[in-house]
């Protein structure tokens, strides 16, 4: 966790200036995912960088716990929260695996352009569909290299290597598909905006 948690704090500033690549893919994203929010709703984003997509949720749930590998994205997050008087988010410098919750409590939980990050994402997914209640949603936009760019797994370790790149891990729609349900998720939403983009889902524990 340590280089990656340097990588991005290399990056933080920059990252926080870019644009977003995709706009109507982002907005569709927070509207479908709004579709099932709730006012009294607890709420998990991991891997939240720079807090923009928490912030915008803010409004439509009781409480977003935010964390994030990076200590440099969560003070610009917390500048950003700030700045726009936004209370009911909690922003923390955590790994998901740090993380603790007990079984059974939250509402939702949102992994958005993070599980192709992780060298453990099966531990992950299963770990989400504990701390979820019956019921909850696991939200999740995910690079799923593997489908188009098998190659890379021959790159990315010497990227990581050389401190150029993060941890990057290569799979396919299929395989995280098959992580999701051999968790227990059943998925109620799947979206794709175009071809080589990262896969939208919205995976939900069973009631």
């Amino acid at each position: 966790m340590d280089q990656s948690a340097k990588f991005w704090d290399r990056m933080a500033e920059r990252y926080s200036k870019l644009p977003i690549a995709d706009e109507a893919a982002y907005q569709k994203k927070l509207q479908v995912t709004r579709g099932y929010f709730r006012l009294d709703m607890e709420v998990l984003e991991f891997g939240c960088g720079t807090g923009s997509t928490a912030i915008t949720h803010a409004p439509y749930v009781k409480h977003i716990q935010a964390i994030d590998i990076s200590s440099k994205m969560i003070e610009i997050a917390q500048r950003k929260a700030d700045a726009k008087n936004i209370e009911n988010i909690t922003f923390k410098r955590s790994s998901f695996d740090e993380f603790s919750a007990p079984n059974q409590t939250l509402d939702a939980v949102l992994g958005l352009s993070i599980l192709h990050l992780l060298d453990n994402k099966d531990e992950v997914i299963a770990k989400v569909h504990k701390v979820l209640k019956p019921g909850g949603i696991f939200v999740t936009s995910t690079a799923c290299i593997g489908d188009s760019m098998k190659f890379f797994k021959l790159i990315a370790p010497i990227g990581k290597f050389l401190g150029l790149m993060p941890l990057v891990k290569v799979f396919t729609t299929r395989e995280l598909e098959d992580s999701l349900t051999g968790a227990g998720f059943e998925i109620d939403y799947q979206w794709q905006p175009g071809k080589n983009k990262s896969v939208f889902i919205v995976a939900k524990k069973a009631e």
